[in-house]
């Protein structure tokens, strides 16, 4: 049987027949109302985001299989956090507090495509990128939260699947955030100021710029060094 693919990128939840998807099944004579329902059902949990999206139709038949792909955990995260992009220097400077609530969810959207054994160990590797983009989980750095994970405080909460918090927790993580920032405002002001004096320092290789008010040497024109090689020498010491 010949098997045909559409290959697409929608916006989570909101798959349309219109172009390009509708056009492109129509040459199929499927039902393309259908496929669209099951599309934006299997891809609500990525509203906000750009969904890869593959829809496979066996030609024949008119048998279709929908792949929904997944946006990076990095994507994934930023959405959770409300935040637009990462830390700049993410080992000091912390930019967003996630639950372990979020953590688990993001985890259950990427571990099918995650060398995993189980839903913890797919946790684990959410809290590491969180730390690798300056975020805190529960307000603490991966390091703390893995060793947490590591003694099962959070066992009941991943074999649950549980996938978010209430307001006051929203709260309190809001608050440790805050706290943890004001905590390591000066150390991150020490590390910024470093790195701007070392983009600033000339590059091994480079001259040095000249001092404010100094002439810059410049090496002689051709005109002028042709005219003191043309010049009379004058004999030392001849009297005539």
């Amino acid at each position: 049987m010949s098997k045909e693919k559409v290959e697409i990128l929608i916006e989570g939840g909101k798959a349309t027949a219109a172009p390009p998807l509708g056009p492109a099944l129509g040459s199929f004579k499927v039902n393309i109302k259908e496929i669209v329902d099951k599309i934006n059902e299997k891809t609500q949990a990525f509203k906000g985001m750009k969904v890869p999206v593959i829809v496979t139709v066996e030609t024949e038949t008119k048998a279709y299989d929908i792949e929904i792909g997944t946006p990076p955990v990095s994507q994934l995260i930023k959405k959770e956090a409300g935040i637009e992009k990462g830390a700049g220097i993410p080992h000091l400077e912390k930019v967003a507090n996630v639950s372990i609530e979020q953590c688990i969810k993001v985890a259950k959207m990427k571990i099918g495509s995650m060398f995993v054994r189980d839903l913890k160990s797919a946790v684990k590797t959410v809290v590491g990128s969180c730390n690798a983009m300056g975020v805190l989980v529960e307000g603490k750095p991966s390091v703390e939260i893995s060793k947490e994970l590591d003694e099962g405080k959070y066992d009941k909460l991943i074999k649950e699947g549980k996938e978010s918090h209430d307001a006051e927790k929203s709260k309190r993580l809001n608050d440790d955030l805050k706290e943890y920032q004001k905590k390591m405002a000066p150390l991150v002001e020490k590390a910024k100021t470093k790195e701007k004096k070392e983009e600033a320092a000339p590059k091994e290789g480079e001259a040095a710029a000249p001092a404010a008010g100094a002439a810059p040497a410049t090496a002689a024109t051709p005109a002028v060094a042709a005219k003191k090689e043309a010049a009379p020498k004058k004999e030392a010491g001849k009297k005539k």
